[in-house]
């Protein structure tokens, strides 16, 4: 099998969902009862679940990736607990997993680029050009579905171009990615001069109002009011990282990946199809970024073209490093990422509890992720094991 095969799987699935959707949404255009998006909610939940027990590998190797993002949560989390009474609520808890969801989709992404020796610093803009076109689109009268079909297939069209324009021109993927970082901010500021909305979309086209709702709750887990009832998005990233994980852990096409991100150029005398396959880790990582903007508009209810899905880019390339993923290519655990994603909300949601000041979360975020990037990589190397090994000798 060849490259094309990535491709051909991911359309189908992609064609699949969205076949699923129109026809839980449009036909007719109801809302799914409470009782029954429970049942595919927890459905979808323990498949996922499932698949990522199947597929995880308990070696030293992986282990120690995993060491690192665990006890760093185990520290946040604790002090989470501590700092408010309230921490545990079952309100804050799913807007915690809800925030986890959506960061996860795009982190996702981010790490099969990395995974196979490349960067992708565009996707933060191509989740608010996504976020601005899906709205645009309703706005416009067309579908939700088919606006979500077509945000889609924007995001096919990005990953495309950074791929070829990385593996045909040979140009560096920080470079490519940088420009395209502006380009879609641009694009998305050309899209829509103002904010976009939900409320917008179904004064415009009341007959729609409907059909957003039930694609609201289905994908994100919010009422038709903005009340999160479930964390779907959280089911949502799950089921992509099991998939992944599959792909990764249980195919061949993931052994390519990890052989690439090593060594592309043993990876070529091999018979690998390099280019081929960088092609469509960029492709899956621009079109979960663009599905993201279609989450982000979806659970916001507005995006703005001016900063929608700012430094996602950023929170997902650490989420992603925190997870178990080398910089250098090559390494990579599906359930990493999961625990990778966790991080960046914790911090937040601490920050909000500790009533830090607003003007203080970047360089705080910035400061805890780099810390336990650094604890991270150490532990990777058994640095503090040498440490320990060399007090003992001591003593």
């Amino acid at each position: 099998m060849n490259g094309s095969v990535i491709f051909g799987g991911f359309f189908a699935g992609s064609a699949a969902v969205v076949l699923a959707l129109w026809l839980a949404l449009d036909l007719p255009l109801r809302l799914l009862p409470l009782g029954n998006r429970y049942q595919l909610w927890f459905a979808s939940l323990a498949f996922s679940l499932a698949l990522l027990a199947y597929t995880l590998e308990l070696s030293r190797r992986n282990l120690v990736r995993l060491v690192g993002v665990v006890v760093l949560l185990a520290v946040l989390i604790g002090t989470l607990a501590a700092s408010s009474e309230t921490a545990f609520d079952r309100s804050n808890i799913f807007e915690l997993l809800s925030r986890q969801g959506a960061l996860g989709v795009i982190t996702i992404g981010a790490a099969l680029i990395i995974l196979t020796g490349g960067i992708d610093l565009s996707i933060g803009s191509v989740v608010g050009l996504s976020a601005v076109a899906f709205g645009t689109l309703m706005e416009s009268g067309v579908s939700p579905v088919a606006s979500l079909g077509l945000v889609l297939a924007l995001g096919v069209a990005v990953g495309l171009t950074n791929g070829l324009l990385v593996t045909q021109l040979r140009l560096q993927a920080f470079l490519v990615t940088l420009c395209g970082m502006f380009v879609f901010r641009g694009f998305a500021r050309e899209i829509n001069k103002k904010q976009t909305g939900l409320v917008l979309a179904k004064e415009n086209h009341p007959e729609m109002a409907e059909s957003i709702d039930g694609l609201r709750a289905l994908l994100v887990g919010k009422t038709e009011n903005g009340a999160l009832e479930f964390p779907a998005m959280l089911v949502v990233m799950l089921l992509f990282a099991s998939i992944v994980a599959v792909i990764l852990h249980k195919s061949a096409h993931g052994r390519y990946w990890f052989a690439i991100g090593y060594n592309d150029r043993a990876a070529r005398y091999a018979g690998i199809g390099v280019e081929r396959q960088r092609i469509a880790v960029f492709v899956i990582g621009s079109t979960l970024a663009a599905f993201a903007g279609v989450l982000l508009l979806l659970n916001t209810g507005t995006a703005d073209p001016t900063n929608a899905g700012g430094s996602l880019e950023l929170y997902a390339i650490t989420a992603a490093v925190l997870g178990g993923v080398s910089l250098k290519g090559g390494e990579c655990t599906a359930i990493g990422l999961v625990l990778g994603a966790l991080v960046q909300p914790v911090i937040n949601n601490l920050m909000t509890f500790l009533e830090i000041r607003q003007s203080a979360e970047p360089w705080v975020i910035g400061l805890i992720l780099l810390l336990g990037t650094i604890a991270d990589e150490l532990i990777r190397r058994d640095a503090f094991g040498s440490i320990r090994r060399y007090f003992l000798r001591r003593a």
